[in-house]
């Protein structure tokens, strides 16, 4: 299948909804493990936070990190903001409007970069990728998971039904879109080298998933 683009920020107080109300619970759980797997550490920036779900999580168990919180779409760091507001992680962190492809960080200045599912809604995937490497400190920890495009229509057809089932009809469109959108594992090495990261592997996660994460 060829890679087809999506919008690239959901920009409406009706997507950023949408996207909160899935079950994203399992999926975040797992991401969060990858982290600790990874021994994530120190100051950590999120890229593409949405809804800020990971965020949360990561402040929950992990009581030193200090986390700041990218997107572009102001309705998700609105439901973000909502949602720190109701916990004790105020001091830890801190969501940012801003742009994956320009960060408006200093060279080198995280412990971890980390990012879910969101290399697949960007047209030129390597400007995120070079960001996210320029910001990380060296030898610090990566990991960018994201959804990989199926072979063909068929397996397509078949990862929807098997995990969009008990999505509304906007939902399944939206999954189907994204499967559509994201790369391949070799496009994701190939990008990923072309970026200059060195010490990384792209590893597959699930049926759907991929990593491109620190050795």
């Amino acid at each position: 299948m060829q890679r087809t683009l999506e919008t690239e920020v959901m920009d409406t107080l009706a997507e950023a909804a949408g996207y909160n109300a899935m079950d994203h619970a399992a999926t975040n759980r797992a991401f969060v493990d990858r982290l600790h797997q990874l021994s994530a550490r120190g100051k950590m920036l999120d890229l593409g936070t949405g809804p800020g779900h990971i965020p949360l999580l990561v402040a929950s168990e992990m009581s030193e990190a200090k986390i700041f919180a990218a997107d572009l779409s102001q309705y998700m760091l609105d439901l973000a903001r909502s949602k720190l507001a109701a916990t004790n992680f105020g001091d830890r962190i801190e969501f940012h409007l801003a742009d994956v492809k320009a960060l408006p960080f200093e060279d080198h200045s995280f412990d971890t970069v980390f990012s879910n599912t969101i290399l697949h809604h960007i047209p030129e995937p390597i400007q995120m990728l070079c960001e996210a490497w320029r910001v990380l400190k060296p030898g610090g920890v990566l990991l960018i998971r994201d959804l990989f495009r199926p072979a063909d229509e068929a397996s397509l057809n078949k990862l929807v039904a098997l995990h969009a089932a008990q999505c509304n009809d906007h939902q399944r469109a939206m999954f189907r879109d994204s499967l559509c959108a994201a790369l391949t594992p070799d496009e994701l090495r190939s990008l990923a080298q072309k970026a200059g990261m060195k010490n990384v592997e792209v590893v597959i996660d699930t049926d759907r998933h991929m990593s491109l994460q620190s050795k």
